[in-house]
């Protein structure tokens, strides 16, 4: 009789596992068919020969695509967990839904964690130097050289990181004890190169998501149509089409040896057309479009993000009055058997709808920064190099996206696998510290761009503007100037 139930044990165990699997694929399929064409979108036209080359892109372009899938999982990873956890309370025994259980979850947290360590440490590099190497000097050009210049690359360069991480382990931590463990590649190293990483992300992500936030009134401004108060826009558009025509005169009249001047007027007349365009898509759109959907976004978008800031308010009150609110050394009651908000079902879909909103907005922030502005991916003109960076920035992002939601108390769903093993998260001065410099950060950047209208008026009214003390040039270069001169501002 207990050798029966022994293999009834197995059989159950064998065909969770299967089940589990076949979920796991089958998500992680859809993740990359999406992501395949995400980036065919964006992919130069150009690259696709037929030759050595093209195979190399292609390679590289698998291997783009499998990154940006893994990305995507990072970013649903906790939604996805805090959506189940809740389904799991709300129907504990029904039939339909056996397949959602704890397990699952974790192996999903776990899977998440081995891939992004995959992509950031072999894929990516890999198609990088695959794609920049020619092969040495003195063997025969092919596939096979390139493949071996880019495994020797990756060789010094695993040397190099190895190295470093040791030199910083050493002077960090110089015990005994520190200095046995580093020996331990796979139970050390790689463990604190990611925790390092982590840290970086979130970073990262504590410099973009603030200006994202901020950005995203900018942004939404672009792609809505804004009220039209006081603006004739028949007048408008009258006057950008005599200024096209003008435009276009001038060119047919230049001569193709005034390259310099042609290629002037060619840009200019790229900047009218696509005003115009925005003009008429403003006169073709409804009233109710005008007049309601736009006020109605921006009201949104300011809900979240005051709520964002009021939960990171609370979350450094919690860490300073309970132990319990910091992101490492707790654990919770365990999927499925409480819900981690105060406010059921309903706390949980703001939580997730607050999640998806960091993201977009660091993602928003990441490409406004100066630094990475060169990033910015454009249509059918992409090159696979400028998608390899784009990738790992998105994956160092997406990553981190866990860490800070918990770090910041925008949920209490403690990090599963590899997530909630970082070091860093059991430091309280690390955790506060982050936690005071998002509300302060976040404050500062929307005081700055609600007050820009007002200081630029400060400033030309003290004959300061001269002088250049203000920083809404980059806001003001996002924001055509209307066909009648006139500025048009929130």
């Amino acid at each position: 009789m207990e050798g029966q139930d022994e293999v009834s044990a197995r059989e159950q165990h064998f065909h969770s596992q299967v089940r589990e699997s076949t979920i796991c694929f089958l998500l992680f399929a859809i993740l990359y068919i999406v992501s395949y064409f995400i980036i065919t979108r964006y992919k130069r036209k150009s690259d696709e020969q037929e030759d050595e080359d093209a195979i190399v892109n292609r390679i590289s372009l698998f291997l783009s695509t499998f990154t940006l899938a893994v990305s995507a999982g990072a970013v649903l990873l906790l939604p996805f967990s805090i959506i189940s956890n809740e389904i799991l309370l709300s129907f504990p025994q029904n039939y339909y839904i056996q397949w959602l259980n704890g397990s699952l979850i974790h192996g999903l947290w776990n899977l998440a964690s081995l891939f992004s360590n995959l992509c950031l440490f072999v894929l990516m590099p890999f198609a990088f130097f695959f794609l920049e190497s020619e092969g040495f000097a003195g063997l025969k050009r092919g596939i096979r050289a390139r493949i071996l210049e880019t495994l020797v690359m990756l060789i010094l360069l695993a040397l190099l990181t190895l190295g470093i991480v040791w030199v910083a382990s050493a002077l960090i931590d110089n015990d005994a004890a520190s200095m046995e463990s580093l020996y331990d590649l796979w139970e050390f190293y790689l463990p604190y190169l990611y925790s390092c990483i982590s840290l970086m992300g979130c970073l990262l992500l504590l410099l973009c998501t603030p200006v994202g936030l901020s950005r995203m009134f900018t942004v939404m401004g672009q792609l809505l149509v804004k009220p039209t108060i006081l603006e004739d826009l028949d007048e408008q558009i009258y006057i950008i089409t005599l200024e096209e025509e003008a435009l276009q005169r001038r060119l047919n009249g230049l001569s193709s040896s005034v390259e310099h001047n042609i290629m002037e007027l060619e840009q200019e007349l790229d900047n009218v057309k696509t005003l115009k365009t925005k003009l008429e898509r403003r006169k073709k759109a409804s009233a109710w479009e005008r007049n309601l959907v736009y006020p109605a976004v921006m009201v949104l978008l300011l809900i979240e993000t005051s709520i964002s800031v009021l939960l990171v308010a609370c979350n450094i009150l919690c860490l300073l009055v309970d132990e319990t609110a910091m992101p490492k050394g707790t654990r919770g009651p365990g999927i499925g058997n409480a819900s981690l908000s105060a406010f059921g079902f309903v706390g949980a879909a703001l939580e997730i709808i607050l999640i998806f909103y960091l993201m977009v907005s660091s993602v928003v922030g990441f490409y406004s920064l100066r630094f990475f502005g060169n990033f910015i991916p454009k249509k059918d003109d992409t090159t696979m190099t400028k998608i390899i960076g784009n990738c790992v920035s998105i994956l160092v992002l997406s990553s981190a996206l866990p860490v800070m939601s918990r770090t910041l108390g925008i949920t209490r769903f403690d990090l599963l696998g590899d997530f909630g093993r970082f070091n860093w998260l059991g430091n309280f001065y690390i955790v506060l510290s982050y936690n005071l410099l998002f509300a302060i950060m976040t404050t500062l950047c929307l005081v700055r761009k609600f007050t820009s209208a007002v200081r630029e008026e400060l400033f030309k009214a003290l004959g300061l503007h001269k002088l250049h003390l203000s920083d809404t040039s980059r806001d003001s270069e996002t924001t055509k100037p209307s066909a009648n001169g006139h500025q048009k501002a929130l």
